[in-house]
């Protein structure tokens, strides 16, 4: 059976959240490690769903919006000095229907665009925060039991890192419907 549509809304849905991304975080321990404060994650890290980039204006090109072909950008953030750190955790959730190349070809794509000169377009609430373009970018990708074998071979291949997701995660939110738009205790 191939990844369904909604296991990839739940788990964009799941991870916008910043406490869903450390619990992510927390199933590839060097990832989680670079989380500034783990006491005060609501300061310590941004998670942005669909992320945007703006590019600075060069000699050659204008200065432009980019939309990231990640799923969601968790920026690192200094919480005393309310800062962006050099750390930026890119996620990439498996697609439906999407094979190895294209998912690769997204994390590829988006090393283009962040190789130049670039800043955050921040939610509204972080709007403060100074946050020019990473020291460094770091991969992760979210897989299902459905994703094909040569999706998980390909990743361990390329040597990106990948969790797979548990279909509990998807279970739940498609269980709670409407009602899952208050938070769960």
């Amino acid at each position: 059976m191939p990844v369904q549509k909604s296991h990839y809304e739940a788990s964009l849905a799941e991870y916008s959240n910043h406490q869903a991304a450390i619990a992510l975080l927390k199933q590839y321990r060097p990832y989680l490690e670079m989380i500034p404060s783990l006491r005060r994650p609501d300061e310590s890290m941004i998670t942005i769903p669909l992320p945007v980039v703006r590019i600075r204006k060069t000699a050659t090109t204008e200065l432009q919006a980019i939309s990231l072909c990640c799923d969601v950008a968790i920026l690192m953030c200094d919480p005393e000095w309310k800062i962006k750190t050099g750390v930026e955790i890119l996620v990439f959730i498996h697609r439906p229907h999407e094979d190895f190349s294209d998912l690769l070809g997204r994390w590829r794509q988006t090393q283009v665009w962040l190789d130049k000169d670039y800043e955050w377009l921040m939610p509204p609430r972080y709007n403060h925060i100074l946050n020019e373009g990473a020291n460094t970018i770091y991969p992760l990708f979210v897989v299902f039991a459905e994703t094909s074998e040569r999706i998980q071979r390909g990743l361990i291949g390329a040597e990106l890192p990948f969790i797979m997701e548990t279909t509990q995660l998807v279970l739940e939110e498609v269980g709670r419907g409407e009602e899952g738009l208050a938070p769960s205790p």
